[in-house]
């Protein structure tokens, strides 16, 4: 975002330089100002979507802006194909009138001026923003109206999302398709070329997560704790890491996860997969469990009982690699992020080179 800031005012500087006469750090000040201008349509057109989905209920998280373009972070999705439509469409609505004040302005102000030409560049940047998001295709708002409409008509917001999101990957291709024909025919710079280039792919990408997040959600109902959670295997505080597994084999229960016992056989501490495996096979009759384990308590832990988006909403707010899961105050188990993510997305994880 930062060199596409740079790149933007130093092409609208230079463009202000040749044609309102003005010096450079003048022009390149204008330049930046276009930038800053251009954020904050950006960010009125988010906050379009977060004040209206506030006024149904639905929390948000936080805004990120871009350049080209912006995310409102919302903490669960809409209720109902009405709401996602009416949250939907409220950014661009929000671009469009931007627009139309911008445009008045514009014809407004004397002409090769520094206040008339940025105000005919906010015109047509939000015009185009507003007309460009309602095109029917994921994750561009319009896509998300569309979704609405599917979901309302497949009573599947699921098949809904995964169908808008394929028609944003058309979406793209037809736009890349347009642009090289356009610059094909010296109708568009290197420079505009490039951009809305830039513009596709990250349309394009966004579809694809559109996707992968339809089909995880879809599996949502498949994630069940108790048989996901790997059983312990506890071993007494200062035991060798490599006796503590020679233990666990001999036990025929390898794939459990190790866990750390005090005196009283208490679990204290959880061993570390990952810290365990980056021990050197020479050095682990040396080295105890306890330095590659971590108290339980400071482990996330998860409930039996939760359902599946609970446990997927609890793991992206404390990211790790481990969970522990309990029922009351006993530990029945332990949750391996990467056995969640091997159920939820059983294509990838195909696609992952096995472990040696």
């Amino acid at each position: 975002m930062l060199l596409l800031a740079v790149l933007v005012t130093v092409v609208y500087g230079g463009y202000v330089e040749a044609e309102l006469g003005l010096v450079a750090p003048y022009a390149y000040a204008i330049g930046f100002g276009f930038v800053v201008c251009l954020l904050g349509s950006v960010l009125l057109h988010e906050l379009g979507h977060a004040l209206t989905a506030r006024r149904y209920g639905i929390g948000v998280r936080g805004i990120t802006l871009e350049l080209l373009g912006g995310y409102t972070e919302m903490d669960r999705d809409a209720p109902s194909p009405r709401v996602d439509a009416l949250v939907s469409l409220a950014g661009p609505a929000v671009s469009l009138v931007l627009g139309a004040a911008a445009t008045a302005a514009a014809f407004a102000l004397p002409d090769r001026t520094v206040a008339g030409e940025i105000a005919f560049q906010l015109a047509v940047s939000n015009v185009l923003v507003a007309i460009f998001n309602v095109l029917p295709g994921l994750p561009l708002d319009g896509g998300r109206a569309l979704r609405a409409g599917l979901w309302a008509l497949l009573k599947d917001r699921n098949r809904a999302t995964e169908f808008a999101a394929w028609a944003g990957r058309g979406i793209a291709l037809l736009t890349a398709m347009a642009v090289l024909t356009l610059y094909w025919l010296n109708l568009l710079t290197v420079f505009g070329l490039l951009f809305i280039l830039l513009v596709v792919f990250t349309l394009w990408q966004g579809a694809g997560q559109s996707i992968r997040l339809a089909r995880m959600t879809r599996r949502f109902p498949l994630v069940d704790l108790r048989t996901l959670a790997r059983p312990l295997f506890a071993v007494p505080s200062g035991t060798p890491l490599a006796e503590a597994q020679r233990r666990a084999g001999a036990a025929d229960r390898a794939g459990d996860a190790l866990a750390v016992a005090d005196a009283g056989g208490r679990l204290v501490a959880l061993v570390d997969a990952a810290g365990a495996a980056a021990v050197p096979a020479e050095r682990r009759p040396w080295v105890a469990v306890d330095t590659v384990a971590r108290d339980l308590g400071r482990v996330p832990a998860l409930p039996l009982g939760l359902t599946g988006e609970q446990v997927v909403r609890a793991v992206q707010a404390h990211p790790g690699a481990q969970y522990v899961v309990t029922s009351g105050e006993d530990v029945v188990g332990v949750l391996h992020v990467a056995d969640l993510a091997q159920l939820l997305e059983p294509r990838r994880a195909g696609r992952r080179p096995a472990p040696r």
